[in-house]
């Protein structure tokens, strides 16, 4: 039930997003648009792979999400507490790829935009405080991102109760919440491999490399000064 609270949070899902009231009040999911053309972050991530990720894969998280939310809503009706507990592990893997998404379509910007401009004020001085320097946050993230096994995200965050920038990593679609209630995500990359095997084959690395050149650091600040405030 806590991510079906989560998931609703505009902060945490982002502005794309549509909520939609069925006949009983149920809230449903609908795809975002992306704020870019598919091909918008070529080199560093090709059309290809971002027309599948986001048409396919995020797609079939918010359509399964939908599903299991419509069993939560008639197992609650029923009461069969025994049907909700074994809902949970799909509301959170499904709930949380839609919520993960969500954010990462906002993390990348075109080259031509704003994409790659590293962060400046209060982010940029908040990393320097917490890791050295920029390259040493990037440095950090790649190496986190590189060696977590199998699939998952490596995030930036504001721990709201350190009141400092942290690098975490979570397991499948496991939002950043599930790692501490004080955690708000600000920068997250999918190192799935459906995020860049088309372009990249087995070599995570050099797709953590190129995608600092669209990132989108202007979001990022954004949400940093937004939660800290």
């Amino acid at each position: 039930m806590a991510l079906r609270a989560l998931a609703a949070r505009k902060s945490l899902a982002g502005s794309g997003f549509q909520r939609i009231l069925g006949a009983r009040g149920l809230q449903t999911f609908s795809l975002p648009d992306l704020p870019y053309d598919y091909g918008a972050l070529e080199p560093a991530i090709s059309g290809e792979i971002m027309q599948l990720h986001h048409q396919k894969h995020h797609q079939a998280y918010i359509t399964n999400y939908n599903k299991d939310l419509e069993q939560l809503d008639a197992a609650i009706a029923k009461g069969d507490a025994s049907a909700v507990v074994k809902l949970q592990s799909a509301i959170k893997f499904n709930g949380g790829g839609h919520v993960n998404h969500s954010i990462f379509w906002n993390n990348l910007s075109p080259v031509n935009e704003v994409g790659g401009e590293p962060p400046h004020s209060a982010l940029g001085w908040a990393i320097d405080q917490s890791f050295g320097s920029f390259d040493a946050l990037i440095t950090k993230m790649n190496a986190e991102g590189a060696g977590l096994q199998g699939s998952g995200w490596v995030w930036l965050a504001l721990d709201k109760e350190l009141k400092k920038v942290v690098v975490e990593t979570t397991a499948n679609q496991d939002p950043l919440v599930t790692k501490g209630a004080s955690l708000v995500p600000l920068l997250g990359i999918d190192v799935w491999e459906h995020a860049y095997y088309l372009q990249y084959k087995n070599v995570r690395p050099d797709y953590l490399k190129n995608i600092w050149k669209v990132i989108n650091w202007k979001y990022a600040c954004q949400e940093y000064e937004k939660e800290s405030a």
